[in-house]
């Protein structure tokens, strides 16, 4: 197994170990969109285990390293990856800003909390991707702003092929931790899920992301 594949199936283990991830197959969720789901992602649940938040921070640190040596600045998006931000910040010593999803409606009126130079090359840190518009929202603002931003770096994604293609779209590079495929993996194999459930899983994923 790849140190890459090892640490998609080891976050995905302490997502649902610590319940940040709920499979239920047959008494699905109800997202706010009004879409039936089988699975409810809540990762601001790791904020309250630090093993798992040091693991998180850890395989950012890990990504960008590998991926983008040359990041000057850590964003986060408000609210959820503000403290992952943070966290990978001071790992690797680098400024760190966080980005709302719209300007303040007083004060500067700042979308941009930091400092953020024009030109300068930016990851993204993200907690979850369902369809990607809020975290291409959140690049698009750091560009708009000057900077360079090399990804969007998240903890969980859905897979959704509306999500991969609005990334290509706008150009953005996205990489994640873990991801929906793996997590149905880890569920199947510590009995959370049975083997007869992961077709309707699969289908589900296709269906919705489309």
């Amino acid at each position: 197994m790849s140190e890459q594949a090892a640490l998609a199936s080891s976050i995905a283990r302490s997502l649902l170990d610590i319940g940040a991830v709920h499979l239920r197959p047959n008494d699905p969720f109800t997202w706010t969109s009004g879409i039936q789901s089988p699975i409810y992602c809540d990762n601001r649940l790791t904020l309250s285990y630090p093993q798992v938040r040091n693991a998180v921070a850890e395989g950012f640190c890990q990504v960008i390293r590998e991926q983008y040596p040359t990041a000057e600045v850590i964003a986060g998006t408000a609210t959820a990856g503000i403290p992952h931000a943070a966290w990978v910040a001071d790992r690797l010593g680098l400024p760190m800003i966080y980005i709302r999803d719209k300007a303040k409606g007083h004060g500067r009126q700042n979308q941009i909390e930091g400092l953020l130079k024009p030109g300068q090359k930016t990851v993204v840190i993200e907690d979850l991707i369902s369809t990607g518009g809020s975290s291409i929202q959140a690049a698009e603002a750091a560009r708009a702003a000057g900077a360079e931003v090399l990804a969007v770096v998240a903890i969980f994604t859905y897979q959704f092929d509306k999500a991969e293609r609005a990334f290509k779209e706008a150009g953005i590079p996205l990489r994640t931790l873990s991801n929906y495929t793996v997590l149905c993996q880890e569920a199947l194999e510590s009995g959370t899920i049975a083997s007869s459930d992961l077709e309707m899983l699969k289908q589900w994923r296709e269906d919705t992301g489309k």
